[in-house]
């Protein structure tokens, strides 16, 4: 898999029961959006977070009393990290590590003097808790804004490497950085820079990115060319919807860059044309359904879906199984080799069966 034998070289960070950075998966976060004093509903939505395969979940912590949450979090049995995002508040980072969280989002610099550095660093060394170092272009310091005289990618990353010596005075080195922008050229080359100038592990992701359509299409060019790169080791699909669409966008995202060992079910499809004599466009729809349906988007197996023999067996001959269109049938294909003829309206059915089989059988 070429992503892994580019891949940058990062330190490894425990984030509670998983590491990041180094070889490990790249971690797949979102964020609850219920207000974290409302602990069902939190709980809940975690739940949701983790079915739909989030390895990492950050709650909001506004006040000591948010806090609370964490550790009925924590009690509820949930086997998932969770990051505390901290703004300001010293108090409230510790109260959280005192409570068991897996990870802090705080910048030391908006905290206040040394001590308050110290003792959050300290705290956090004591139980094993990573430090997430969170910079933006709304968030940077005057000194480094006035420098650059704007959030250009150069001053993020200043930024960001600022923060960290803070905590790396006194000695704590489990740390990740997250270097965010809303525009996808500057969060790019700030976090290409950064990259060059750390072995943290990095967060990635294009922040207030939108609503799901342009969202998901920023964070797939912002991200997607990062880890194309081979930088990144966890990283959030921040979207204006259900977080839990987050997650299905980021498996999306790494699927179609075929990361070993986290990509699921890919479809080939063709765009059709006027070669295609069936309904291609509704058969895709009712196959990603089916495929859901069943539980099928886990598997590691390449579908190919093509409108035609034209486009079939030859260009989709990477594909596991596949079908090529005729009129009201359809040739069935696998590794480029015609296994048979099928009708129409039995495709759905006969590629979801063999998906089973595969399944049952591995």
């Amino acid at each position: 898999m070429i992503y892994n034998d580019i891949r940058r070289n990062s330190r490894e960070v425990r984030i509670g029961n998983i590491a990041i950075g180094g070889k490990n998966k790249i971690a797949i976060q979102s964020m609850t959006n219920t207000d974290t004093e409302n602990v069902a509903a939190t709980i809940e939505q975690i739940r949701r977070l983790y079915s739909a395969g989030c390895d990492i979940v950050r709650i909001t912590v506004p006040t000591v009393e948010a806090a609370n949450t964490v550790l009925a979090i924590k009690e509820s049995g949930i086997d998932i990290p969770i990051v505390a995002d901290i703004h300001f508040d010293y108090k409230i980072a510790l109260r959280c590590a005192e409570y068991g969280v897996d990870k802090i989002r705080i910048n030391p610099g908006n905290i206040g003097d040394d001590d308050r550095v110290k003792a959050v660093a300290d705290a956090c060394k004591a139980r094993n808790i990573a430090i997430r170092i969170g910079v933006n272009s709304g968030s940077l310091e005057k000194h480094i804004l006035a420098k650059y005289g704007a959030p250009t990618p150069e001053a993020l990353c200043e930024s960001a490497l600022y923060h960290a010596s803070l905590l790396e005075k006194f000695d704590f080195n489990d740390i990740v950085v997250s270097i965010k922008a809303s525009g996808v050229p500057e969060m790019i080359k700030a976090n290409r820079l950064l990259a060059e100038k750390c072995n943290y592990p990095l967060h990635l992701g294009v922040t207030e990115a939108g609503g799901e359509k342009l969202g998901i299409v920023k964070s797939s060019m912002g991200i997607g060319a990062l880890l194309n790169d081979g930088i990144g080791d966890t990283f959030r699909v921040s979207l204006t919807a259900d977080p839990v669409s987050e997650v299905e966008a980021a498996r999306n995202i790494l699927n179609a860059l075929g990361v070993e060992g986290q990509c699921g079910l890919q479809t080939v499809s063709c765009p059709t044309c006027g070669r295609t004599k069936i309904d291609l466009i509704s058969l895709s729809r009712q196959f990603e359904r089916a495929v859901e349906e069943n539980g099928l988007s886990d598997l590691p197996v390449k579908v190919a879906l093509m409108g035609c023999v034209v486009n079939g067996p030859g260009e989709a001959r990477e594909a596991d199984i596949g079908i090529a269109g005729g009129k009201g049938e359809a040739v069935l294909f696998t590794h480029g080799q015609i296994i048979g003829k099928i009708r129409e309206e039995d495709i759905i059915s006969t590629l979801i069966r063999w998906l089973c089989e595969y399944r049952d059988n591995r």
